[in-house]
């Protein structure tokens, strides 16, 4: 019986880097997210927030609607930016 080659190794590698890719991706569409910016590695969205924090969820909700998911860092948080949806989250979740 002869050993493993490196390709069949290789070959190991690959499949098993394609199936977590391919669970990491439908375990995020199951999910019902609201919409926000694509996160860098590491850093998330830390980069889209300024010196003044409120004017850049502002400028942020502006563009995705009044509430929005941002990663800081690599925790998730849903900003709801106005009152009413605020309210509408802190009673559902």
């Amino acid at each position: 019986m002869e050993s493993p080659t490196w390709a069949a190794y290789a070959l190991a590698w690959l499949a098993t880097l394609a199936l977590l890719l391919l669970s990491s991706h439908l375990r995020r569409r199951k999910l019902n997210l609201p919409p926000g910016p694509k996160p860098w590695p590491i850093i998330g969205n830390l980069n889209l927030i300024g010196s003044l924090p409120h004017r850049s969820i502002h400028a942020l909700s502006q563009k995705y609607g009044p509430i929005m998911q941002l990663r800081f860092g690599s925790f998730p948080v849903v900003v709801g930016s106005s009152v009413d949806m605020a309210k509408a989250f802190l009673k559902t979740y």
